[in-house]
């Protein structure tokens, strides 16, 4: 079986895959059809089961790993699988999961390294000791779970790959702005996303917690943050500069950040944030057309669709 990001128009595809979506439609002439949405870890695939059955609706149920036998049409330039039939997998215990999880493009091992790194580069010790020993205390989620369900950095090590390359930028911008506190926007850049190590759920197929759906990352993660570093009596003012950069990093209210950024560090966090994850968006969208097409509208950019310039 070929991996989703090989599947090309007319492909025959038997395999197993991931369901993580599915509901039933019902056509103009009254005949029931399943909209489904497949996962692996190179990609998703949208699909048809037409004239669904009883049995059809019980096996493609989101969570399921499936039997599909398909085929691959070309629908508004996407790749789309009209499902001929599909199955239970019944040994489910003796799948290898790894195989239908989305995850980071850069090996775990490189980002663990790199991770390390940058825990033991502050200058600052109270930086150090926070920074540190909120990480020690997430450190198998963190290194691990996805950063979003279905928007950006939504794949195994999500969190810790987004996290990374905002430190990178971090530590870029200081070079450029000297009169920036490294240290703390840094460390910022690690941190600010951790909550979501408590928002989510099953990293296979990533959903949100009931604590997650009713108080969110940034809530979460600013309760969590207060009772570990309250612990380690630390009497500067590094927490609160860093508690500050959690609860501002959407940069805006209406963004679902509690207060906005008050602090140069603060305000180039949300900046790096938001660049770092529109980036991810938008690097999916043009894997999805041509060079000299557009992609489709995509919200988070304003509902503006971006051309994908030819080959040079």
């Amino acid at each position: 079986m070929k991996w989703i990001k090989d599947l090309v128009d007319g492909d025959h595809l038997i395999g197993q895959l991931l369901v993580t979506q599915a509901n039933k439609g019902i056509t103009e002439k009254g005949m029931a059809y399943i909209n489904v949405s497949f996962q692996d870890k190179t990609g998703s695939l949208e699909a048809k089961k037409w004239d669904a059955t009883d049995a059809d609706l019980a096996t493609l149920v989101p969570g399921a790993v499936v039997n599909v036998d398909g085929v691959i049409n070309l629908y508004k330039n996407q790749n789309q699988l009209k499902i001929l039939s599909v199955s239970k997998v019944e040994d489910f215990d003796s799948l290898d999961l790894t195989q239908f999880q989305k995850v980071s493009p850069i090996p775990l091992d490189e980002m663990k390294a790199r991770l390390d790194k940058y825990l033991h580069s502050f200058k600052d010790k109270d930086v150090e000791k926070v920074t540190n020993a909120v990480i020690e205390h997430f450190y198998n989620k963190y290194i691990n779970y996805p950063a979003a369900v279905r928007i950006h950095h939504e794949f195994g090590s999500g969190i810790l790959h987004h996290s990374l390359t905002m430190a990178d930028m971090a530590e870029a911008v200081a070079k450029v702005y000297p009169q920036v506190d490294r240290d703390i926007l840094v460390a910022g850049a690690l941190l600010h996303d951790i909550g979501k190590t408590i928002e989510y759920e099953n990293p296979l197929m990533p959903k949100q917690t009931t604590e997650g759906k009713l108080i969110g990352h940034i809530s979460i993660m600013y309760a969590e943050f207060r009772k570990i570093v309250d612990s380690l009596g630390i009497k500067s003012e590094v927490p609160l500069l860093l508690e500050h950069m959690i609860l501002a990093h959407h940069g805006k209210l209406e963004f679902g950040s509690p207060v906005l950024p008050c602090t140069r560090e603060a305000l180039l966090l949300s900046e790096i944030d938001m660049m770092d994850s529109r980036m991810m968006v938008l690097d999916k969208a043009y894997a999805n057309v041509k060079p000299g097409e557009f992609t489709e509208k995509l919200w988070m950019m304003d509902n503006t669709s971006f051309y994908k310039p030819k080959d040079r």
